[in-house]
């Protein structure tokens, strides 16, 4: 089994400050990866309406928000107005890409097309796309070649701008399998194939009610698939994600390097 290492990029603090100890990190390891960023403006500071949503709270206290993102950029886009990311840290985008690592496009604006994007109709949809892939090849000097959704949102009209934008492949969401997208029974085809992001049982519940619910006890008791497939993608590739602010900030990495090179990174191989 391949491990394919997915590192999200939200903001301008995780583009500026994660990315480079990630790729340096990497380097000690001979371990390459595919870095998607967010190439507009950082409003980070904008999730704060999302107080009012089921388990807001406890995802907030689970990921030290404050420690890990800082108060300046949970002030973007309210108090404080948002910063180009791709303007800002263009030159970090391009030095990932000169170590030898796959680059990609996350979105425009990451709190925007999270918070928007699943009743987004087409304009609002190419429109978001479109900025990003433009300055992804302003920054790049050529078109992105992936794609990887913000949140994980996804609408019918996204699906099929990744067929007209010419991705070679796209991971846009969770699973257990590499497929083809099927929306409402039409084919999302051509050569974009989705890569989801392996997550666990436990992490999927974890994210969905918290981490210390009783129903979490409950609902892992059901008994596994007999080929437990549903934790990897088909002894083919298990495609793994990071977050740069909360893998790649100085504070964090203290505590990695201390572990032994197939402690951090450890192959898959064959479960």
């Amino acid at each position: 089994m391949f491990l394919a290492l997915k590192i999200d990029v939200d903001t301008l603090r995780g583009t500026r400050e994660g990315v480079p100890t990630l790729v340096e990190l990497l380097r000690k390891h001979g371990v390459t990866a595919t870095f998607l960023f967010s190439l507009g403006p950082d409003h980070t500071g904008r999730a704060i309406k999302r107080v009012f949503r089921p388990g807001f709270v406890g995802k907030v206290r689970r990921t030290s928000v404050v420690k890990h993102y800082g108060v300046k950029t949970l002030l973007y886009g309210t108090l404080l107005p948002g910063p180009d990311i791709g303007r800002r840290a263009a030159d970090v985008m391009q030095g990932v890409r000169d170590a030898g690592h796959e680059t990609g496009v996350h979105c425009w604006d990451h709190i925007r097309w999270q918070d928007g994007v699943r009743g987004a109709d087409e304009p609002w949809t190419y429109a978001e796309m479109h900025r990003a892939c433009e300055r992804y090849t302003e920054i790049f000097r050529e078109p992105p070649r992936t794609h990887g959704a913000a949140g994980w949102q996804m609408n019918v009209h996204a699906l099929r701008m990744t067929q007209r934008l010419g991705f070679d492949y796209c991971s846009d969401g969770r699973g257990t399998h590499p497929h083809l997208p099927i929306w409402n029974a039409e084919p999302i085809r051509c050569q974009r194939i989705e890569l989801p992001v392996a997550v666990t049982r436990d992490q999927d519940l974890a994210a969905m009610i918290g981490p210390f619910d009783e129903r979490r006890h409950e609902m892992l008791s059901v008994p596994e698939r007999e080929d437990n497939r549903h934790l990897r993608l088909d002894n083919v590739v298990n495609v793994d994600r990071i977050i740069a602010e909360l893998v790649g900030q100085p504070n964090q990495t203290k505590k990695t390097r201390s572990q032994k090179p197939g402690e951090l990174l450890k192959p898959v191989g064959t479960q």
